[in-house]
């Protein structure tokens, strides 16, 4: 259950204490399939087991996992425009008129009613956990709109939840840029394989784009002399973990390198105590890298009024 992309928001300790009824809350807004004439629905999921009684949180000491999720009806624009261009093409010739914008409109409609009922169901989850004692919330997501709707979600279950998103006192962007030009990194970072250097002056600039390449190479440096910055740069953190931070600090591509897999030892033979050991082994090491994050970028933790 190792989460491959973070998105991270940060919460206040008062807001820690408040999701300490987070359980409660979320049994409220369990995850019902889609209704016949519902085009999607929304809820949470349990992350670990299934049925109506499996839980909807996953504790170990102060990390709360949590799954929100969703199920979404597919109908293909493609087939909706065929089936209408089919009935236009009846009308036209049947009774030898155009159609009007307001009954193509009326079609559409009730080809869309006709065909809700009987679309295929995609269901989706977002693992996501709550770190109460440092205030973070993390989502296994690289995408800023798929972390936004879960924590809409949150918010809907809990009444209020403000979590908020990073804000860092340091320019990523041109932090990164010094490490990769100068190998000032900090202690226990080293570069990754792999970049993404652009010319900041204009929205059009050139792009580079470096993968599976020494980023010490004079190569990269010509394109740091010639005035790009970095937006993405891979890392290593302690020879445990590797990703790629990007100047929105999000971070991609995580992997847990052998060091921390070999931890793990064998498998247990329970499913809740394997889930057990891997989160948290994932919270432990992450609580290790984060902490790094906010000191080398300066994320304060928001605090209480």
């Amino acid at each position: 259950m190792f989460f491959r992309n973070l998105t991270l928001f940060r919460f206040s300790p008062a807001v820690a204490d408040d999701l300490s009824r987070l359980d409660e809350a979320l049994a409220e807004h369990r995850l019902r399939p889609c209704g016949p004439m519902e085009s999607f629905s929304r809820g949470f999921v349990p992350p670990v087991g299934r049925g109506e009684e499996a839980p909807l949180t996953h504790v170990v000491k102060r990390c709360v996992l949590l799954h929100p999720g969703g199920e979404d009806k597919i109908l293909p624009a493609a087939v909706i425009n065929d089936e209408l261009a089919r009935r236009i093409e009846h009308i036209t010739e049947e009774e030898g008129r155009k159609v009007s914008g307001r009954e193509r409109k009326k079609l559409k409609e009730d080809i869309l009613t006709e065909l809700l009922p009987r679309a295929f169901v995609r269901q989706s989850r977002l693992p996501v956990y709550a770190d109460r004692a440092n205030g973070w919330l993390v989502l296994d997501t690289s995408s800023r709109k798929s972390a936004e709707n879960a924590v809409s979600q949150i918010r809907e279950a809990l009444g209020s939840f403000p979590a908020l998103p990073l804000a860092p006192e340091e320019g990523p962007r041109v932090l990164m840029t010094d490490w990769l030009a100068n190998g000032s990194l900090p202690a226990g970072l080293s570069l990754g394989d792999e970049c993404e250097l652009r010319d900041p002056a204009t929205a059009t600039g050139a792009i580079a784009r470096c993968r599976r390449q020494d980023l010490d190479s004079e190569e990269v440096k010509e394109h740091l002399r010639n005035g790009k910055q970095v937006f993405q740069l891979g890392l290593v953190f302690d020879d445990r973990i590797s990703f790629v931070l990007g100047e929105d600090l999000v971070l991609r591509k995580l992997k847990f390198l052998d060091a921390v897999l070999d931890e793990l030892g064998d498998s247990p033979a329970d499913a809740g105590a394997e889930m057990d050991a891997r989160f948290a082994l994932l919270t432990l090491e992450l609580e290790r890298l984060l902490a790094q994050l906010e000191t080398w970028f300066s994320l304060p933790r928001p605090q209480d009024a």
